[in-house]
């Protein structure tokens, strides 16, 4: 276990500047998500603090320790990647064992810690199998066993379930966070996938083009995002956005307005007005889409299953205390 400091990092490639100046807190034994778009620069500021890219200027303290010029083999992180990384013509206690092997680890304590991971996994009936001979959700268990036997200071997860359906997805989620629950452990995880991001962190990182957004646990940013762009990333499905002329009540200086899906409802005396082109039946709830104003997409998720059908007009209201108002640059006021 540990605790990660990012103070000022930069990362340069060529002339093109890919993290700005990122600051950063992980206290010990904290579950981080970085989340943000394809191309934010989330994976590249994990290799950073892994060591297997060098920042262009910043620190990086891993317990209040600088380790910028520490090798990546020696700063006590291990990586779990999104292709798994293992050697096909060797078995999966090999594949678990190797990196102990190659740090010249005694072979009765190698075999203890294998041992050990593969029980926590649920891996222990299948050692002898080669990685072909394993499902996609095995095959990541065992990517995450060969860290667990390393016991290093921070473990990084780079976008590990993005192979996976998405059953297999649901499950691994949950045994990741039970993982980190009986390990303890310093964990950052990066994804683009949000649902994850909120299901699995204690503290997510929104990133946009290689600078951090927001901080802040899974429901603060849900109900309090500190611009359009948080908004509209954390959610699913995301935030709708109106212009305030079509929605008086906002505050002054409001120049669009947010509203979830799940906050929307249905009333005779609602200010929108809204055509409804497509109707999702999922039984336990019904998700409208259509048009408020032309370039205004709007949904609504209602509870249970509903009549109402492609063509219909409905009138939305919302609650004023889920009403987000957003300036003309996108903050919240």
């Amino acid at each position: 276990m540990a605790t990660l400091e990012l103070a000022n990092v930069v990362k340069t490639f060529d002339k093109s500047t890919i993290i700005h100046g990122v600051d950063l807190t992980v206290s010990d034994g904290e579950f981080v998500v970085f989340v943000g778009p394809s191309g934010c620069g989330k994976s590249t500021l994990l290799r950073i603090i892994s060591g297997l890219e060098p920042a262009t200027s910043g620190e990086i303290r891993i317990d209040g320790q600088r380790v910028n010029e520490v090798a990546a083999a020696h700063r006590g992180c291990s990586m779990v990647f999104q292709s798994y990384a293992l050697y096909p013509h060797m078995s999966v206690y090999d594949n678990m064992a190797f990196g102990l092997e190659n740090l010249g680890v005694a072979k009765s304590v190698i075999e203890t810690k294998v041992q050990a991971a593969a029980r926590m996994l649920k891996l222990d009936q299948l050692l002898q199998r080669k990685p072909t001979q394993l499902s996609g959700g095995q095959r990541q268990r065992v990517a995450i066993g060969r860290s667990i036997v390393r016991e290093p200071k921070l473990f990084l997860f780079d976008e590990p379930l993005s192979n996976l359906d998405a059953e297999l997805r649901v499950s691994m989620r949950a045994e990741i966070r039970d993982l980190h629950a009986r390990l303890g452990a310093t964990m950052i995880y990066v994804t683009h996938d949000q649902v994850e991001a909120m299901t699995m962190a204690d503290k997510i990182v929104v990133l946009r083009a290689g600078r951090i957004e927001q901080i802040g646990a899974p429901l603060d940013l849900y109900n309090r995002p500190c611009n359009q762009f948080v908004a509209g990333f954390i959610g699913s499905p995301r935030m709708n956005f109106v212009p305030v002329a079509h929605l008086p009540m906002a505050k002054p200086g409001t120049h669009t307005v947010g509203i979830r899906p799940e906050h929307a409802q249905l009333s005779d005396s609602g200010p929108l007005s809204m055509v409804v082109s497509q109707v999702e039946q999922l039984g336990s709830t019904s998700v409208l889409r259509g048009h408020v104003v032309p370039d205004a997409p709007f949904e609504i998720i209602l509870n249970g299953q509903t009549p109402i059908r492609c063509g219909d007009t409905v009138r939305v209201s919302v609650p004023p205390e889920h009403v987000h108002c957003f300036d003309q640059n996108g903050q919240r006021l």
